[in-house]
């Protein structure tokens, strides 16, 4: 027996009147859906289950700090999907190498990613947040999400291992929505 699906629509509300309970259940259930999303899309273009990850806690970052902005009027999980989109080709468009193994018939796809989805500059906060995370999770942060840099140059500029840096990122996004979930309610 399969648990039924949450109202989406109610989590987001309650999330965004500040209920802490609603707002971590609405992440928990779409985390599942953007991780096969991720992970079937960059099947395709050879990349592993690491990017995938990435691509889900950064995208899950999106919807906790852009969750206001989210005016009901069109589905939750499409609301979520086109940022989702969004992350994915920032992704591709970054490591080009990917690119190289995309479908023909998926390229339209990709182009199309203009769906209307425009984020509030939160850069001034996101700024402050990442301020308050311990060295080794706020470089890798801003050398490899914020500028662009490849793992391995991140991991030569900080003095880390590759896998020192991967790890810095994956926690260091868990703490920097924790630090942005104390910021906004």
């Amino acid at each position: 027996m399969t648990s039924p699906e949450p109202d989406l629509e109610a989590l987001m509300r309650a999330s965004q009147s500040g209920d802490a309970a609603a707002h971590r259940a609405l992440l928990h259930h779409l985390s599942g859906r953007l991780r096969s999303y991720f992970r079937n899309r960059l099947r395709r273009s050879g990349t592993g289950t690491d990017e995938a990850e990435d691509l889900v806690q950064d995208t899950l970052l999106v919807l906790h700090t852009k969750r206001h902005t989210y005016d009901g009027s069109s589905p939750v999980l499409a609301w979520t999907y086109g940022i989702a989109r969004y992350k994915l080709i920032d992704y591709l468009r970054a490591n080009a190498r990917a690119l190289r193994h995309v479908q023909i018939d998926e390229v339209d796809d990709l182009a199309d990613a203009h769906d209307g989805f425009s984020a509030v500059d939160t850069a001034r906060e996101l700024h402050r947040a990442l301020a308050t995370l311990p060295r080794h999770f706020r470089l890798p942060i801003e050398y490899v999400k914020i500028e662009g840099l490849s793992i391995a140059e991140a991991a030569a500029r900080i003095g880390m291992s590759d896998a020192a840096v991967k790890i810095g990122i994956h926690r260091g996004m868990k703490r920097l929505a924790a630090v942005l979930s104390e910021a906004r309610p």
